[in-house]
């Protein structure tokens, strides 16, 4: 007996290109969990299997790092001015 009855298996091109699409997805979206600070979304993310739609809404909507006292939330490294004195050829 089968147990799931007379259900169709996914031709193997369409589940490569799905599991491409949702790999991909979710490893944005883990990144983006993940450099954000945000633990929880990175549980869900990681345990829950959406197709893609639950990464696509963090990436889009909910991945937005939170500002404070009107910076950016992104540290920028600033680069220091190097003076370079010319060398002196004879």
């Amino acid at each position: 007996m089968n147990l799931f009855g007379d259900m169709q298996t996914i031709p193997l091109p369409v589940a490569i290109l799905l599991l491409i699409w949702v790999l991909s997805w979710k490893g944005v979206a883990l990144w983006k969990a993940a450099r954000n600070g945000h633990m929880y979304w990175f549980a869900a993310l990681l345990v829950m299997n959406t197709l893609g739609a639950l990464e696509i809404a963090y990436v889009f909507f909910f991945s937005k790092p939170k500002k404070s006292d009107g910076e950016s939330a992104v540290a920028v490294t600033e680069v220091a001015d190097v003076e370079t004195k010319p060398t002196e050829t004879e």
